[in-house]
């Protein structure tokens, strides 16, 4: 071993002693007479003190030594003058007798440092360095320790933990698959799973009754800060249970990583039915660490010769407590921000209620004090607060004032990162309808069961018919999601075909589903949980980037290696490709 001890476990008990420390120089700073370096590896920083009067000719090379390059060190343990008690080491430092220089390093393009100069991009096209910084090297740590609890969890729960084919067969689940040409199969093609879905399922029907699986999956789609084309899903699947079992399952799993990774004891998981968070939150992954509910005023606020509210399907409010101090200039603001094009509202109404009891409104032309008063009441406004209203479409309309709530919150700082809200938004439609290809489709996935009270209604009224779904947020992100599956082929069947998927068309994608549902298939069900957005809520963040160790960007490439690359014309010859110039 280069070292005997890390940079960041030795403290005054070691006082003393003769050790060996490797790492990057994280600072060196000249004082004439002495040198220190600051020297790093991923456990944390000690300083190395390096004398003069000593050793001129050490101290000397010392002084030359740049940033990042790679040292190892030799010496003596002793107290430090003047302690740093901000980290672990700092009652002590090393007076250094010898110095090795492992390998040199250019400046690098960004400080090293947990609030660093780099950009996005840039941290991105030198990973490597990134990983470096401390505030990294701690998201990677919680992901590690997050893994090793699932693992360690689900085995006690009797799972089994079973690996599934990454080249499988395209099937529609909702997103672009990533193609994999075949060298062996002339003009066939591979697709990069989007989720073991069917292969979980697959292996319920081969008595495979608790299944697990840490896994890679992969989605071509527009991206966001939050999405990545490959990204990590916690995927498990049970038969012979209904859907409070899974439910009961997976809440222990989230009190489990909280208490182990955060030390936080959930109590309760609150559920909301797909209905009730839409109309209380205005989204389907409600954030409840702040109060701030929907009230709906369509009926008091309509048939007041008030155009853009008589004109509208709904008209809703929040109410912001204190918020009568809101200036002109902040309303005007966030008019603006629901106006923007992510939101597309027309306006904002505004009503202040005073600390006097006074109120003040933005449309007090059409509304008098006695109107104001009942949106009060209905609203639970109190003096010092303020009431925004929005009106509109209902579906459209609820999710804009939704995403003006989470706004607001953000600004007032009613998010605390610390603070974990967990709740089940269960009983959601079974399909919705898309406007572009004018036809249904499946919320979840093709294989989510109706609830049976419901399958009447699916040739009637497709719309009413509701799913045994259910999604598990936290703070305000969905972490997992999940269902009933269907088990037996008549079902299915009619599932695709209420999808728009033709006999032939449902045979070739899925014949091998259907024909297992014919050899005797278990009740089952299961669930995914987003494992890269759930160490990023652990970790306190929104994005997911910070916790993966080599993410991609916005446009889905990765800048450090340059991919997605062409490949070489022998390549395609092999493969049988023929590009379009």
């Amino acid at each position: 071993m280069l070292r005997t001890h890390t940079c960041g476990e030795l403290n005054s008990l070691n006082i003393g002693e003769t050790v060996t420390l490797s790492g990057w120089i994280h600072r060196n700073r000249d004082l004439g007479g002495m040198t220190f370096i600051d020297l790093r590896d991923r456990y944390g920083i000690t300083q190395i003190a390096f004398n003069m009067d000593v050793d001129e000719v050490l101290c000397n090379r010392a002084r030359k030594l740049g940033r990042e390059f790679v040292v190892q060190v030799v010496g003596n343990v002793v107290e430090r003058s003047s302690k740093n008690n901000k980290i672990p080491t700092g009652e002590i430092e090393i007076k250094a007798d010898k110095l090795n220089i492992l390998n040199k390093a250019k400046t690098p393009p960004f400080t090293i440092e947990e609030k660093t100069d780099g950009g996005d991009e840039l941290r991105m096209k030198y990973r490597y360095l990134d990983i470096r910084r401390q505030n990294i090297l701690d998201n990677l740590l919680l992901r590690h320790q997050a893994s090793k609890e699932t693992r360690k969890y689900l085995d006690g729960e009797g799972f089994l933990e079973v690996e599934t084919p990454f080249l499988i067969k395209s099937t529609p689940e909702g997103a672009r698959d990533f193609m994999v040409p075949s060298r062996l199969n002339k003009h066939q093609f591979y697709a990069l799973p989007q989720s073991p879905q069917t292969f979980k399922q697959l292996l319920m029907v081969g008595g495979v009754d608790k299944y697990y699986q840490i896994v890679k999956c992969f989605r071509d789609e527009d991206l966001r800060s939050d999405r990545q084309p490959e990204f990590t899903q916690i995927d498990c699947e049970m038969s012979f249970v209904n859907q409070e079992d899974i439910l009961n399952t997976f809440e222990g799993l989230t009190r489990h990583l909280l208490k182990k990774i955060k030390n936080v004891d959930l109590k309760e998981f609150p559920r909301l039915t797909f209905d009730e968070a839409m109309k209380y939150y205005g989204s389907d992954k409600p954030d409840i660490r702040f109060d701030m509910k929907l009230v709906d005023l369509t009926k008091l606020c309509k048939g007041n010769n008030f155009k853009v509210f008589d004109d509208s399907e709904l008209i809703v409010g929040i109410r912001v407590t204190d918020g009568a101090s809101f200036s002109r200039k902040k309303l005007d603001k966030l008019t603006d921000f629901v106006k923007s094009p992510q939101i597309g509202a027309k306006g904002l109404v505004y009503c202040k209620y005073n600390e006097d009891g006074s109120s003040k409104s933005n449309i007090d032309k059409f509304y008098d004090e006695s109107f104001k008063k009942e949106w009060a009441k209905e609203a639970n406004c109190k003096n010092g607060d303020l009431l925004l209203i929005m009106s509109g479409e209902k579906e459209s309309t609820r999710k804009a004032i939704g995403t003006l709530r989470i706004h607001i919150a953000d600004e007032l700082g009613l998010r605390d990162p610390k603070v974990f809200a967990p709740l089940w938004v269960i009983d959601f439609p079974l399909l919705e309808w898309d406007n572009e290809t004018k036809r249904f489709h499946a919320m979840h996935h093709p294989f989510t069961s109706p609830k049976k009270e419901d399958m009447k209604n699916l040739d009637s009224d497709p719309a009413s018919v509701r799913a045994n779904a259910y999604d598990l947020v936290l703070n305000g992100n969905e972490i997992g999601g999940g269902s009933i599956r269907i088990h037996d082929k008549k079902t299915q069947e009619m599932m695709f075909k209420h999808l728009g998927f033709t006999e032939k068309n449902a045979k070739e994608q899925f014949g091998f589903l259907m024909d297992a549902f014919e050899y005797g298939a278990p009740p089952h069900g299961g669930v995914a949980f987003g494992f890269d957005r759930l160490c990023a809520i652990l970790g306190g963040e929104e994005s997911i980037r910070d916790f993966i160790a080599f993410p991609k960007n916005n446009s889905g490439r990765d800048v450090m290696i340059d991919s997605p690359s062409k490949i070489d014309a022998q390549q395609l010859h092999e493969l049988n490709i023929l590009l379009n110039k």
